[in-house]
């Protein structure tokens, strides 16, 4: 298959193509209805398990929610790891459900509730898995979700005065981000999922003040292991992001992992069919264990 949108449009297709897998239980981290978790024990319920967080992508949109990344949650699940499923506010609907446009996030709703079902985690996943080992717990995320994963991690370097700031590095083994959208200048420049980054910041003229506070190539030096796996063939966050992100993250001395894999598109990374998929679990394995 050589032309990219076909590619990419068989591979959406597959992706898209598992039933959605209903976790072993469900937790809420605040009072709106996309403020959720869903957990998926280890099967075999091993005992001492690393937590992987999952973000999912979308473009931070509406129309794609945790659901499509619950395949990717029984997959790791049955490879021994206990997995949390964040859901989180988003933006509109797109004009054809009835939206305004469509607006990619919400400001500054969709960092709130990240920052907060991060923070909920501990508590949450005590109860929900407590076969859980929340010692040894790995972010991972797609796309959008790859993006989320790197900020979430990175809230300790924030500016002074981020509402989103903490006193000091997450507890974590590291960050796995997949295909993520981890530059803004880049992903500006190439126009990633229609403008997505600056809608979601609330416009152009918001980038230079809150790019500041949700860049992740902005927020470097974390101190925090991190991984990124992308696609070459990927047309939807093409490699130039995910390269300008590790790029950046040498230029602040810090070393970011790059794995590039060949004939590979956006999709297949979160694809349990696809041989991509087992290269992610072996990248979170290699920072949980």
């Amino acid at each position: 298959m050589t032309d990219p949108a076909e590619r990419d449009a068989v591979e959406e297709a597959s992706a898209f193509s598992h039933p959605a897998i209903a976790p072993d239980a469900s937790a809420a981290y605040g009072d709106h209805p996309d403020q959720v978790i869903d957990f998926y024990a280890p099967r075999g319920d091993r005992a001492g398990a690393p937590l992987v967080v999952l973000l999912h992508g979308g473009a931070w949109r509406a129309p794609y929610d945790r659901m499509h990344l619950t395949p990717l949650a029984d997959f790791l699940a049955r490879r021994g790891f206990a997995v949390a499923n964040v859901e989180y506010r988003r933006g509109s609907l797109l004009p054809q459900q009835g939206g305004d446009g469509p607006v990619a996030g919400r400001w500054p709703d969709t960092f709130d509730d990240v920052a907060a079902a991060l923070d909920a985690l501990p508590v949450l996943v005590r109860d929900a898995v407590p076969q859980a080992d929340p010692r040894r717990t790995v972010l991972a995320g797609h796309s959008a979700g790859g993006h989320l994963a790197l900020w979430a991690a990175a809230r300790h370097v924030l500016p002074p005065g981020s509402p989103w700031r903490t006193p000091g590095p997450a507890a974590l083994r590291g960050v796995v981000a997949l295909a993520p959208i981890a530059d803004f200048a880049t992903a500006v420049e190439l126009g990633v999922c229609s403008g997505a980054v600056l809608q979601l910041l609330g416009g152009e003229g918001e980038l230079g003040s809150r790019g500041p506070h949700t860049d992740p190539a902005a927020l470097l030096p974390t101190g925090i292991a991190t991984a990124v796996v992308q696609g070459r063939e990927d047309i939807v966050v093409p490699q130039a992001v995910a390269e300008a992100y590790v790029d950046a993250a040498a230029k602040a001395g810090e070393m970011v992992g790059l794995t590039l894999l060949e004939g590979v598109g956006h999709f297949p990374l979160i694809d349990p069919a696809a041989d991509a998929c087992a290269v992610v679990a072996e990248e979170i394995a290699q920072l949980a264990y």
